[in-house]
């Protein structure tokens, strides 16, 4: 499956607009790009590659086996989820990415086939290699007097999640303004990236281990400032260059950069406040990554699963809240959806919104449809539509759709007389500006109806031909039944 661009599609499109529909060939390829890009040192991450192979893969069996849209939904979510789980041996986590962030929804009948896919896979990985990063341990339990600054700190990282976003497309804008050639423009970004490298090799690649190392680090708030910036820099250099990669990977390292340098500067206004910095860089880690990425309870159950410490929760999931509100408020998108608006996609999630899409006035509406020339005498559409022979009744000249007729209009008693009847027909015309097109979805028809205060509005083609007629109730009828059809299709009560 590809846009009409030519880009493949990704898993949160593909749920969003497609029925979970994707290109297996074209994930692959996307996988490859994204390893050749962390490969070279570009500051991507790797995540884009993994959920992309696996999605693509379910999603091509799930066409092999030809399941219902909502399964391949369910599969292409399981997929993503299972290859994230796997590259943080994390498979709660996984699963929850599966739900929040490619599937759309908590269903409670895709509780099982996500947790089994994910557990699975990670159970998989560990068989394969078992020499995993270990759990972080040394983690103090933050008390309630921590929150108010951890919170504070979730606000920050939503701040400095916008500013990434924001700049990785100011980056991407200024390359696409500038008069290099497209070829070059990696080039360009590797250099740059490069360069930064030679002051911390941190920012090359997705930073996973980093991760784990700044995490455990004490490191000084210049270093940790200026790492930061580096990272932030590199990393919206390499999307904005033309790298193939995500932002998650790479959030997660800032993120711990940010808590640091939160956490040494709150050591220099309050000195006595800040007991332990990994703390602050273990909460800036999934604030920063909810941030840019979305997903709260995903990112608190990867906090939760890299320390094997429950008694993180409550200060992870609070400071990750803070960062959600901030970011929804102040912004409105993750940086998935952030790049659909750019490209025009009114897409806020993978919400399955493309059932809309499909439901368009032309397979919905009525063909045949009782026509008349505008000029018609009363009289004769009298005689042509008596009482009860029709609903509708459309005018025309020349072919072109003019406007509408009530048929009760014909016999309105205050036209029955010769002296008050209408030589022809125009003067009953009501909607004359107010059409649809067969392409138009059922949300624009259903505005359309409430803008004109009609029961019914014509559907004409390009050129002004009526083609036929579409009521309010009958797409109001239609949408109530799709809409429990999909509904039904989470809560698994199947509607044939």
């Amino acid at each position: 499956m590809r846009r009409a661009t030519g880009q493949p599609v990704d898993p949160i499109e593909a749920n969003a607009l497609h029925g979970g529909r994707m290109s297996l060939k074209d994930s692959l390829i996307v996988a490859l790009q994204t390893m050749f890009s962390s490969g070279v040192g570009a500051s991507v991450g790797l995540e884009a590659g993994y959920t992309q192979a696996s999605s693509g893969l379910a999603s091509r069996l799930g066409q092999l086996f030809h399941v219902r849209r909502g399964d391949m939904r369910l599969l292409v979510a399981c997929g993503a989820g299972a290859a994230i789980g796997t590259a943080f041996n994390a498979p709660l986590m996984g699963a929850f990415y599966g739900f929040e962030l490619i599937l759309g929804t908590y269903a409670i009948p895709a509780f099982v086939p996500m947790m089994t896919a994910s557990f699975t896979a990670t159970i998989t990985r560990q068989m394969l290699q078992p020499n995993i990063e270990p759990l972080l341990t040394d983690f103090g339990a933050p008390g309630l007097a921590d929150l108010p600054a951890l919170l504070l700190l979730g606000v920050v990282c939503g701040l400095v999640g916008i500013a990434v976003m924001r700049g990785a497309t100011l980056v991407e804008a200024g390359f696409r303004r500038s008069a290099l050639p497209t070829f070059l423009r990696p080039a360009i970004g590797g250099l740059i990236v490069g360069g930064l490298a030679l002051f911390s090799p941190a920012v090359l690649s997705a930073g996973h281990g980093a991760v784990y190392h700044y995490l455990a680090a004490d490191s000084t708030l210049a270093v940790v400032g200026l790492v930061l910036v580096a990272k932030v820099t590199a990393s919206s250099v390499s999307i904005g260059s033309g790298f193939r990669g995500g932002l998650f990977f790479a959030s997660l390292l800032m993120g711990v950069m940010a808590g640091q340098a939160f956490a040494a500067t709150l050591a220099l206004v309050v000195p006595d406040m800040v007991q332990a910095h990994n703390i602050y860089a273990l909460v800036g880690m999934s604030s920063l990554a909810v941030a840019v990425v979305g997903g709260p309870m995903t990112m608190t159950l990867l906090a939760l699963e890299m320390t094997g410490d429950l008694k993180l929760t409550l200060a992870v999931l609070a400071a990750s809240g803070a960062a959600s509100l901030v970011t929804r408020r102040m912004f409105g998108f993750s940086f998935t959806t952030w790049r659909f608006h750019l490209r025009g996609e009114n897409i806020r999630g993978p919400h399955d919104i493309g059932w809309l899409r499909d439901m368009t006035v032309g397979s919905m509406m009525r063909r045949e449809v009782p026509q008349l020339d505008a000029d018609t005498s009363l009289e004769q559409a009298r005689l042509a539509f008596p009482p009860g022979s029709t609903s509708y009744l459309i005018a025309t000249e020349r072919g072109r759709y003019l406007g509408m007729i009530r048929p009760m209009a014909l016999f309105d008693p205050a036209t029955r007389t010769e002296d008050h009847a209408p030589p022809t027909l125009r003067p009953l015309l009501a909607h004359a500006g107010e059409t649809l097109l067969p392409e138009m979805t059922i949300r624009d028809a259903l505005a359309s109806f409430e803008r004109a205060e009609a029961d019914a509005l014509t559907v004409v083609a390009p050129d002004g031909t009526p083609v036929g007629i579409l009521s309010e109730s009958h797409a109001v009828r239609r949408y109530s039944e799709e809409m429990g059809r999909r509904l039904g299709e989470l809560t698994d009560e199947r509607r044939d």
